[in-house]
């Protein structure tokens, strides 16, 4: 059995990484690091694991564990690795954005691996440390990556996407309270959300000559959880030539699913999978993708990657269905 250590056990993230390895038939959770939460029962924090597990958060870590996942905020988890160390045996899943661009992929002597699967699995599979990708990036990557490896890549690329409240994090804001949040639609970081760098490497390291503009409209949806992403760019070809390409392209990619039909947000919240649908209006494709940003927008892909660090199958205990209704 591998052990697995999680550091910051108290947020959405760290709670779906919970309870996804209590289930996985091949780990055990060796510790839950908070130290705001050292002493207390996990069921307290994450109640619906009460009758799940007795075990309580810890404010120690075990360097020698198999992985551990940083479930930090943003810019925590360099400074967590600068005052705490690890076994060289220890693989390191981040869940922050501190390691996921190029510049930032060589940390005190550690290489992370971009964690997206669907285009760099084989370089996961090899890896010692992963950056786990950002919720919007991946819904948004996997819409167009299949255009971007056929340079079909030509024009401006517009993307609307949506996502629920668990986005924002577990610490309350003035855009979280329920009150603010129920009947309510906004839009933020507009064309500068922090996603948009890894999105740009991740399409020129299939298209190396794309320099078109890629624009971002980020929104809060009044839900809980999942991602619905909107993109449209120019594509001379017909539907069934896009059908063709996005089938090919995700033919071995067991999360990741093209739909002839029109999506909605049930169909993959609850689960690790990303569903796509494609649409032709005159020279205009227009993209669909949706995802749970707490599970294959976090947790459910960090479950995926440590499966293939570790050699195990791909969508060992992620068998997840859709709370539907």
């Amino acid at each position: 059995m591998l052990k697995a250590g999680i550091i910051g056990g108290a947020g959405y993230t760290a709670g779906e990484l919970i309870r996804l390895l209590i289930n996985h038939p091949a780990v055990k959770i060796d510790f839950v690091f908070s130290t705001s939460n050292a002493g207390n029962k996990i069921y307290e924090v994450h109640q619906d694991l009460l009758g799940q597990t007795e075990q309580s958060f810890s404010d120690k870590i075990n360097s020698d564990v198999d992985v551990v996942f940083l479930c930090l905020g943003h810019g925590n988890s360099t400074s967590f690795l600068q005052n705490n160390s690890f076994s060289e045996d220890t693989k390191i899943i981040d869940l922050s954005n501190d390691f996921r661009l190029n510049n930032d992929a060589i940390f005190e002597g550690k290489e992370f691996v971009y964690g997206l699967p669907e285009i760099n699995k084989d370089a996961v599979e090899k890896a010692n440390n992963i950056a786990n990708p950002g919720c919007f990036a991946t819904a948004i990557q996997l819409a167009i990556l299949p255009l971007a490896k056929s340079g079909l890549l030509k024009n401006d690329i517009h993307t609307n996407a949506t996502t629920g409240a668990t986005g924002a994090g577990v610490s309350p804001g003035a855009t979280t309270h329920f009150s603010w949040r129920d009947n309510n639609f906004s839009v933020y970081k507009a064309f500068t959300h922090q996603h948009l760098g890894e999105i740009r490497e991740s399409l020129k390291s299939l298209q190396n000559n794309f320099d078109k503009e890629l624009i971002f409209i980020p929104n809060r949806g009044n839900f809980s959880r999942g991602i619905f992403a909107s993109i449209y760019t120019d594509f001379e070809g017909s539907i069934e030539e896009a059908f063709e390409l996005y089938e090919k392209f995700y033919e071995d990619a067991i999360f990741t699913h093209i739909s002839k039909t029109p999506i909605h947000l049930k169909q993959v919240v609850n689960t690790n999978n990303c569903f796509i649908h494609l649409q032709k209006h005159g020279n205009k494709l227009l993209i669909t993708s949706v995802i749970d940003n707490l599970l294959k927008g976090a947790s459910g892909q960090a479950i995926q990657n440590m499966n293939l660090v570790f050699g195990l199958e791909e969508n060992l205990g992620l068998n997840l269905k859709a709370t539907y209704f």
